[in-house]
């Protein structure tokens, strides 16, 4: 819970460092500012940051970049505004499902109060959509959540059972070089029969375990 807080809080620092940048003199060089901050990400996670946090500067990144590119083509009446709905189910699957709820707060909060006064119905559609679309956004990302974790499991559960086998195995084929080497007769080829007849059982086994592909 405690992670979700972090980047809950660190992206409604980003969306307000957006709408303040979108104010300020630095939006006419929106584009540039945008290539320069692509250019930084990809260097800092190829070489200086590890995988688990560059979801973290890949999702502040991106949240920055499309809140103020909207900002500055015209807010909510943007073309570009259907990128805030890419961006939400983007959030739910890089980082926590929950993150989605978060961050559609706050940006309804932000555009409602740099909202017009006197604005007509049509101008609040876009910005309630969000919240319509959130739910939808937070199951996508539970599901994904649900299945990597399943995914997960499976390759956990699959390694250890491999490793078990392959321990029974290793056990019965050095039982069968100790018969051979001390061959005394048709007793220790009994005991042959029967170490391969449990390794035959221990493979068939593990080919039932294995799902189908």
């Amino acid at each position: 819970m405690q992670t979700e807080l972090v980047h809950a809080s660190i992206l409604i620092a980003t969306i307000t460092l957006a709408f303040f940048y979108s104010k300020s003199g630095l939006a006419q060089y929106d584009l540039q500012i945008s290539a320069l901050l692509f250019i930084i990400f990809f260097v800092v996670r190829k070489f200086f940051i590890q995988s688990s946090k560059s979801r973290l500067l890949e999702s502040v990144l991106f949240t920055f970049i499309i809140v103020s590119i909207i900002l500055s083509t015209g807010g909510v009446r943007s073309p570009f505004y259907f990128l805030i709905y890419f961006l939400l189910f983007s959030l739910s699957l890089i980082l926590e499902p929950v993150i989605s709820i978060t961050t559609t707060l706050a940006l309804i909060i932000f555009f409602l109060v740099t909202l017009a006064q006197n604005q007509d119905l049509a101008g609040l559609m876009p910005i309630f959509s969000l919240a319509f679309l959130t739910p939808f956004a937070l199951l996508l990302g539970q599901e994904f959540l649900k299945n990597k974790q399943l995914a997960e499991k499976v390759s956990t559960t699959q390694k250890d059972t491999l490793l078990f086998l392959s321990l029974l195995l290793k056990n019965h084929i050095t039982s069968i070089q100790e018969l051979i080497q001390n061959f005394m007769g048709d007793h220790d080829l009994h005991q042959i029969g029967r170490h391969v007849h449990d390794m035959e059982k221990l493979i068939e086994k593990y080919e039932k375990e294995q799902p189908n592909t």
